[in-house]
């Protein structure tokens, strides 16, 4: 497959994301809203959670199979697998709690309009800190996706690489509105320049991952990734989840929870219902 052709490929499997950014600048004053929007955010990490693990483990569970029921190869692979996993997990959850706390430092609301990438991303304000965290988990995750892409183009599977673009588009829509749910829940409308520097951060790995894997096929590096995009994931669903309890309505946020949950998984019937 030629160079362009994996370009329009990674690109349609990212670009939708922006599909569901113009949410953020809604209107949501009501406290019911805010509640639904941030429930149903964490609904939709949580599909991803799952999603990101069940990935992740695969081959850390092919190579213990491998050395403790074939016998066909030695426990080494397994341990250096499981110890990527783990290792990834650990640095993608306690890294974005540190870097939380020094960009909370780092940009105050006073300072925040000094610093280029501050003062678009409006990182001195809680909410929009919040969907940037969110756009940098999600971007780990569609990483690991490309990769997924390209190394399907780079086999010769282009079959299989095309249902992934479609699936991959198709869950890149539902997280668009993940990222920006904590926005449209804020007092603060976020300028377009923002949800696009936001969708960047979000889609624009999965362009990197499918040109990476269309050159370099390498399970461990997808296990890292899909690693970092779990840790990062708990990190702001946990979040995502505090903010629900100060907001109180318990209703709302288990309701909104389910509504994410059901559009992760539509999206993910579509790419089972084709085969993959």
């Amino acid at each position: 497959m030629n160079a362009g052709t994996v370009v329009v490929m990674g690109v349609i499997a990212g670009g939708t994301i922006f599909i569901g950014l113009p949410v953020g600048r809604l209107s949501a004053r009501a406290a019911g809203l805010r509640a639904v929007l941030n429930a149903i955010t964490i609904g939709v990490l949580l599909f991803l959670l799952w999603d990101v693990l069940v990935h992740a483990v695969e081959p850390v569970e092919a190579a213990l199979t491998a050395a403790s029921v074939e016998h066909t190869a030695s426990w080494w692979p397994f341990l250096g697998l499981a110890a990527l996993l783990f290792a990834g997990v650990s640095v993608g959850l306690l890294g974005l709690v540190a870097y939380d706390r020094w960009i909370a430092r780092r940009w105050r609301p006073a300072e925040a309009s000094t610093h280029a990438v501050g003062g678009v991303l409006r990182l001195a304000e809680p909410a929009s800190r919040l969907a940037f965290l969110i756009a940098v988990g999600i971007g780990l995750h569609n990483f690991a996706e490309g990769l997924a892409i390209g190394q399907s183009a780079a086999g010769g599977e282009l079959q299989l690489a095309a249902v992934l673009v479609v699936g991959f588009a198709l869950h890149n829509a539902t997280e668009g509105f993940g990222i920006t749910a904590p926005l449209a829940a804020s007092a603060v409308r976020p300028s377009w320049r923002q949800l696009g520097v936001l969708g960047v951060i979000g889609g624009g790995p999965t362009l990197v991952g499918t040109l990476l894997g269309s050159v370099v096929v390498n399970d461990a590096l997808a296990l890292v990734f899909l690693a970092l995009a779990a840790g990062s994931i708990v990190y702001v669903v946990v979040q995502l989840i505090g903010v629900a309890l100060k907001m109180g309505r318990g209703y709302l946020l288990y309701v909104g929870i389910l509504i994410g949950l059901f559009a992760g998984f539509a999206t993910d019937f579509v790419v089972t219902a084709a085969g993959v």
